[in-house]
């Protein structure tokens, strides 16, 4: 019998209520949809004259494919800086040096708290400063989601080394190896397989915050397809809106089926004895980590062994 770590299993009772309660839900959402489609068919949002322009092959041409390059570029290359200072700085918390621990510690916890667009806007009005004139969109859209996003990384690859069962090291201690061996050897191989879903998810945030390169009028799809375009074509605001937004769904539902493969695929494999985590900020996360068929569980802020 399965149960569910955030509730128990409702009775018949209740799975009528529940059942009430949804198609009750579900009338509601439907009538709000209903009244929304009625306001912008009041405002001819949905004539063909303002739908022409997406059926032409010249507005993705000079439009929506350059801006949906640059999303894909920002991304691409804000995941890679992500990932590596994820790496360092979560293997770094987890050193037993207290000068190495409490300023990585530092540096992910104030990254963390700063808000993502207020780090963009920082980068961008500093570097001119600094580094004289030009265009730094792009440097401030990828250093700002390379901090928040590698100090949240960061904190998944702590967890996901703490998830491993204590047991692991204790064997490979046993059997001589040293510390650097464990790690390396051990407690990343079974750490990486429990992170994954975890680091997918997590990109997944970052594709969707490149969106914020916008208010620093970076060339993203979000620029081109709901501000340049509108602008060409007088009226197209709502479809623009929705076609941008149709696209950024589709790019975000593919990295979640990527995220939710991984996932399934860490839980039949038999390389490592520790339970998939979740990102930080999640309802799962610290629920069960550690807890594997070989017991011993540990919680995340366990010190390393």
């Amino acid at each position: 019998m399965s149960t569910s770590v955030l509730f128990d299993a409702p009775g018949p009772r209740g799975r009528v209520r529940n059942g009430m309660l949804t198609a009750v839900s579900v009338v509601l959402v439907a009538a709000v949809l209903y009244g929304v489609y009625l306001g912008f068919d009041a405002k001819g949002q949905f004539e063909g004259k303002i739908w022409q322009p997406f059926l032409q092959w010249e507005t993705w041409e000079f439009y929506i494919i350059p801006g949906l390059i640059g999303t894909l570029e920002a991304a691409a290359v804000a995941a890679v800086f992500a990932l590596l200072f994820g790496a360092i700085f979560g293997l770094a918390r987890l050193s037993d040096h207290r000068w190495v621990r409490v300023p990585a510690g530092v540096v992910v916890e104030v990254f963390r708290a700063i808000p993502l667009l207020l780090l963009i806007f920082f980068i961008f009005y500093l570097a001119p400063t600094l580094m004289g004139g030009g265009d730094y969109a792009f440097m401030a859209v990828i250093l700002g989601l390379t901090l928040y996003n590698g100090s949240v990384l960061a904190e998944v690859v702590r967890a996901g080394v703490h998830a491993v069962p204590k047991g692991q090291s204790e064997a490979a201690y046993a059997v001589g190896m040293r510390k650097n061996q464990v790690m390396r050897l051990v407690l990343l191989p079974q750490g990486v397989t429990v992170m994954m879903p975890a680091i997918v998810s997590q990109l997944v945030v970052l594709l969707k915050d490149t969106a914020l390169g916008y208010i620093i009028a970076y060339v993203d799809l979000l620029n081109t397809g709901f501000k340049i375009l509108p602008a060409r074509f007088f009226g197209s605001l709502i479809p623009a809106a929705i076609v941008i937004g149709i696209i950024y769904v589709a790019l975000n539902m593919a990295l979640s089926y990527l995220a939710t493969w991984l996932e399934r695929r860490s839980r039949r494999s038999r390389k490592t004895a520790a339970t998939p985590i979740a990102a930080p900020g999640s309802a799962e996360v610290g629920i069960g980590a550690g807890q594997g068929p070989e017991g011993g569980g540990l919680a995340p802020d366990r010190p390393l062994e």
